[in-house]
């Protein structure tokens, strides 16, 4: 299964929609009544604000003490989701990303539209997820950058306005993907098996891969409708997410006692938001799980955000870590597949849950010996997408 290399539709930029001035969204934006913001899921939606239900937040300032380690493990294995404070990344600069962001999208559409986007790496202004024809859209635009390795990097989808976004991103992804090293490590002695481990499974620091992605969630005439972007979980590694600081919006799903359902985060200033990626669920065998997530909007206010995404390198077969299995006791869970066979399925399908690397468990499970190889998965990954 290949990428396509155009959209199958023309693009159209949310923004303008929202600009418009329509008082409804078009139809290709309204999501089945089963996906909406307001539905209730497992016979009770989590809607909380400041009460007792919320992702963990963990002081990660020294995040090679045991205890932090601990705290950071307990997040991963029960919610896939933390927020990490007193992580060393100054507020000064959060301050100059959000800023500078926020300064590239209000720039008139013509400006914007040099840098727009295609499906065979996404890389640049982009409105849309998967080539599917005919797909529902979520409300959101969004920029996507390559940082590492080198040769992904594509200088001219680096946009010259405002002056200092450049500059300011490359300081922010440095800061931020250093940063992803240290969780890393944290999480990975959480495990039991040593600091480094998980980021020698990764490729090692200088292998592992970086991108951002800057969402941009307009206005939206009627909200209860869609969705910013549809539930998923996130395909790499690892994410850290700079939440608007005005406007909440990120959606967690939680499962448990009767039911469970989508707790609304509500940031802490000036922290990130990590979760757990479908690579890390599988190099832990399911130890650490990604969670699906979802993004609301709101009629009243436009919401802006920055993920970077830290993920291992790209051409290597990952698979549960030895160390982690005890023969029948723990099998292991997944098929091997390289990150690039893994993530052709949401550049082609968008995001769906977490189909895919639920497919991996399943295609795993049904092995007669237990052996598997690569391109076994491969064609595991088309049959999910084909479906």
């Amino acid at each position: 299964m290949e990428s396509s290399a155009v959209w199958p539709e023309p693009v159209v930029r949310v923004q303008s929609l929202s600009e418009s001035g329509a008082p409804t969204i078009p139809d290709r934006y309204v999501k089945p009544e089963s996906e909406r913001p307001t539905t209730e899921v497992g016979g009770g939606a989590i809607t909380t604000s400041g009460g007792s239900i919320s992702i963990p937040v963990v002081d990660v300032s020294s995040p090679q003490d045991p205890s932090t380690a601990r705290l950071v493990a307990a997040a991963c294995r029960d919610w896939g989701f933390f927020q990490a404070v007193n992580h060393g990344v100054s507020r000064d600069l959060l301050r100059r990303a959000r800023a500078a962001w926020r300064g590239f999208f209000r720039l008139p559409m013509a400006a914007k539209q040099r840098y727009a986007n295609a499906p065979d790496t996404y890389q640049g202004y982009g409105s849309r997820l998967g080539v599917d024809p005919g797909a529902v859209l979520d409300w959101g635009d969004y920029f996507f950058l390559h940082v590492r390795p080198p040769h992904l990097l594509d200088p001219l989808k680096w946009p010259h306005l405002p002056p200092d976004l450049r500059e300011t991103t490359e300081e922010y992804s440095r800061e931020v993907a250093s940063l992803c090293g240290r969780l890393l490590g944290a999480m990975s002695a959480g495990l039991g098996c040593g600091e480094s481990r998980l980021q020698e499974a990764f490729g090692g620091a200088e292998g592992a891969g970086v991108c951002v992605r800057v969402n941009y969630y307009p206005r939206c005439p009627q909200p209860d409708l869609t969705l910013g972007l549809s539930s998923h979980s996130d395909p790499g590694g690892m994410t850290v997410l700079l939440a608007d600081d005005r406007v909440r919006g990120l959606q967690v799903r939680r499962h448990g006692a009767g039911g469970g359902g989508w707790v609304t985060v509500d940031p802490v200033p000036d922290a990130f938001i990590v979760n757990v990626g479908d690579q890390i669920q599988v190099l832990t065998n399911a130890a650490y799980r990604s969670v699906e997530h979802r993004v609301t909007v709101s009629a009243a206010d436009e919401r802006l955000s920055l993920a970077l995404f830290y993920n291992p390198r790209s051409d290597l077969p990952l698979a549960p870590m030895p160390e982690l299995l005890l023969a029948a006791a723990r099998p292991p869970l997944y098929r091997p597949m390289t990150f690039d066979q893994y993530r052709l399925y949401i550049r082609r399908r968008g995001p769906r849950g977490k189909a895919q690397v639920d497919s991996l468990a399943t295609a795993a499970a049904d092995d007669d010996d237990g052996c598997t190889s690569a391109a076994a998965a491969t064609t595991a990954a088309a049959d999910a997408a084909a479906t």
